[in-house]
C-alpha cells in the first residue's frame, strides 16, 4: 500500500512538473499584437528635441543603460558624449542576462525599423515591438506625460545613427518562469497618463512625485524587493532592495567582486538617509557631488544634471511621504555564508 502510494505521489509530482515547464514553454514569450499605441507623434522641433535630450540623459537616465560597456557606462556616467547603441550585458542573476537595446535611429539594429507607434507603445505599456512584454519596472514610464514622451522619442529620432547589432536576451528556465508565472513582465493595462507633465517651475510636490515615480524611477529601486521577481515586499520608498554583485563591474573598479550593495530609507524618518539633507540645497549639494560608491546601481551621472528646480521638487516629494522606520543596514555589505 505505502509502495502505491508513493509511486501515485511521484506520478503526480512528474505530471506537475512536465505540465509547469510545458505552459512556461509555451507561454514565456507570449505576443500582445493586438495591445494598441497611444496615438503620438514624434517632432522635430528644437525645443522638444532640447526638452528630450535634459530627459534622456538626466531624469530619465537612458544613458545610464543603452551603451555598448562598462567603460562606455563610466564614460557617459561622467558626462561624455557616449552613442546610446545599446549591448551591455546587464545579469539578472538567476533569471539570465539582458542586453539594453540600440536607440540610435540606425534602420538595420536601433530605433530607425520601428514605427512611433512601436516604441511609443513600448514605454507606455512595456510590450517591445516584436509584440513580447519587456520588464516594466526597469522602464517605468507608463505615467510618462505625452508631452515628455513625444520628446524623449523626438531627440532619439534626431541622434546620430549607428549600426551596432544588440544580442537576444539570454533567459534562464527561471527567468521564463518568472516572465510566465509572476505579474512582473505583463504589460502595464491602463497607465492613465497625463497629457503634459507638471511643469519645472515653480518646484512642486507634484512634480517631483511625477518624476519619483515615472521618470526618475526613485520608487523602483528605493522600495524592499523580492530579487527574483521584482514584486515590492515592503513600503515604497523605504529602501532595503538588494542587488547582486556585478563581477564585471566591480573589477573594472578594482573592487571585491563579493560586495552587495542595498537601497537606504528615502522617507522622511528620522534614522533614513534624508535625515542627512535639512534643506533642499543640501539635498542638491549631494547630487552635484555624484558618485562616491563607484560600483553603485544609482544613476549618480545622469541625475547629477538634473536641474536644481527638479531636484528641490523630489527633495519635496520625497518629505512629504510618511515616515517609515526601516534600518536598512549598511548599503555596502557582504552576504553571510549560508
Amino acid at each position: 500500500m505505502i509502495k502505491k502510494i508513493l509511486l501515485y505521489t511521484l506520478a503526480f509530482l512528474a505530471l506537475a512538473i512536465a505540465s509547469v515547464f510545458i505552459y512556461v514553454s509555451l507561454t514565456w514569450n507570449k505576443k500582445y499584437d493586438d495591445w494598441p499605441a497611444p496615438t503620438l507623434k514624434t517632432s522635430t522641433d528644437s525645443a522638444v528635441i532640447a526638452r528630450g535630450r535634459y530627459l534622456v540623459l538626466g531624469p530619465a537616465h537612458c544613458n545610464s543603460c543603452h551603451v555598448s560597456s562598462i567603460q562606455d557606462l563610466e564614460d557617459s556616467d561622467k558626462g561624455m558624449a557616449i552613442p546610446l547603441k545599446g549591448g551591455v550585458g546587464l545579469p539578472m542573476g538567476p533569471l539570465g542576462t539582458i542586453y539594453t537595446r540600440n536607440l540610435t535611429p540606425d534602420k538595420n539594429t536601433g530605433i530607425g525599423r520601428y514605427t512611433d507607434d512601436q516604441i511609443f507603445r513600448m514605454m507606455r505599456h512595456g510590450i517591445r515591438p516584436d509584440g513580447t512584454a519587456s520588464l516594466p519596472l526597469m522602464m517605468p514610464f507608463w505615467k510618462m506625460a505625452d508631452d515628455d514622451m513625444v520628446a524623449v522619442v523626438s531627440y532619439l529620432r534626431s541622434m546620430e545613427p549607428v549600426e551596432h547589432p544588440v544580442p537576444e536576451n539570454q533567459w534562464t528556465f527561471i527567468g521564463k518562469a518568472v516572465r510566465s508565472l509572476t505579474p512582473t513582465f505583463k504589460p502595464i493595462e491602463n497607465p492613465d497618463a497625463p497629457a503634459t507633465a507638471p511643469p519645472m517651475t515653480p518646484p512642486s510636490i507634484a512634480r517631483g512625485e511625477y518624476l519619483a515615480r515615472y521618470v526618475t524611477n526613485c520608487v523602483g529601486c528605493h522600495t524592499p524587493r523580492d530579487i527574483t521577481t521584482f514584486e515590492a515586499t515592503g513600503p515604497e520608498f523605504s529602501g532595503g532592495m538588494e542587488f547582486e554583485p556585478w563581477a564585471a563591474l566591480n573589477k573594472h573598479f578594482n573592487m571585491d567582486t563579493t560586495l552587495w550593495l542595498r537601497t537606504p530609507n528615502i522617507t522622511p524618518h528620522p534614522n533614513s538617509v534624508m535625515a542627512k539633507y535639512k534643506t533642499p540645497e543640501d539635498f542638491i549639494q549631494r547630487f552635484r557631488q555624484g558618485r562616491t560608491v563607484p560600483f553603485s546601481p544609482m544613476d549618480w551621472g545622469p541625475f547629477s544634471r538634473i536641474t536644481d528646480e527638479d531636484l528641490t521638487s523630489i527633495y519635496m516629494f520625497l518629505n512629504s511621504l510618511q515616515p517609515v522606520e526601516h534600518e536598512v543596514g549598511d548599503i555596502v555589505f557582504k552576504k553571510e555564508s549560508e
